[in-house]
């Protein structure tokens, strides 16, 4: 998929277009920017004016441990273009796929949010694409439909440990931190493409380490960690989330990494969220 003409004129970049380097083949690079498809303009309205302060903030820190992808708005001021947003290109950055600077940079960026935005962004909780809707299911807000049936097994059984454990306040969070944290030419973490989410910090770090073991090489001795307690149940929600939202249901992969953690979890204390 290319930018069109017009989406090219609005950011005000050339039409010299080239894939970004080491990217999965969505985003391009035009100018100094990298354009990437499949925005949604509401959420971008809210979020974008969160982010952009926030990015100018944290490269004004010295020194710096922590980057956020600049957003950049058009000509005439909109964040979205036919499905096209804008960020500032970021030259020599390269995937980040250490588990601990994932984990790291999340709880880094978090922080910030929280300090930030102290309520829902208006629109957060009316989301309708299939990511919201796997939350809404992970966090028992609305019930599972159109489940492919090579991944029903799984979800009854994860669905059946889930519990109403509570493990912290909803906030900002990222929801996709897992393959969208580069490092910058100087090694510090950059964080691009927020997934924006109202829900806990542990559930948003569950699913980067679940993320980072099932699809970026990341040792399945990371989730010990998490088999007891409030971490268990938000790494379990968190397993939920991604077996019903990620495209490629790799099922047999979370079967491999998750099934170790059903049998030794043991229930956290509980209590209401």
């Amino acid at each position: 998929m290319q930018p069109s003409a017009r989406v090219l004129d609005l950011f005000a970049v050339p039409d010299d277009v080239r894939p970004v380097p080491g990217g999965r083949g969505y985003s391009v690079v035009a100018g100094d920017l990298v354009l990437s498809p499949g925005r949604d303009a509401a959420t971008s309205a809210w979020l974008n004016p969160i982010l952009a302060p926030l990015a100018v903030e944290l490269d004004h820190e010295r020194p710096r441990s922590l980057r956020i992808a600049m957003p950049i708005p058009t000509r005439d001021l909109t964040w979205v273009v036919d499905g096209w947003g804008a960020t500032r290109f970021e030259p020599n950055a390269r995937q980040c796929r250490d588990l601990d600077v994932l984990v790291a940079t999340g709880r880094l960026l978090h922080a910030r949010l929280a300090a930030r935005v102290t309520a829902p962004p208006p629109g957060i909780e009316n989301r309708a694409d299939r990511w919201a809707r796997a939350a809404q299911v992970a966090f028992g807000e609305s019930q599972p439909t159109g489940i492919p049936n090579a991944l029903v097994p799984m979800a009854l059984r994860i669905m059946t440990a889930l519990d109403d454990t509570a493990f912290g306040p909803d906030q900002l969070v990222h929801g996709n931190l897992a393959g969208n944290v580069l490092l910058d030419a100087d090694g510090v973490p950059l964080v691009i493409d927020v997934s924006a989410y109202w829900r806990p910090v542990l559930w948003a770090e569950a699913v980067t380490v679940l993320s980072a073991v099932v699809s970026l090489g990341a040792d399945a001795a990371a989730l010990r960690e998490w088999a007891r307690g409030e971490r268990r149940q938000a790494m379990l929600r968190a397993a939920l989330f991604l077996l019903l939202s990620d495209e490629r249901s790799l099922v047999d992969d979370y079967e491999r990494v998750l099934i170790p953690a059903l049998r030794s979890g043991r229930r956290g204390r509980t209590g209401s969220r």
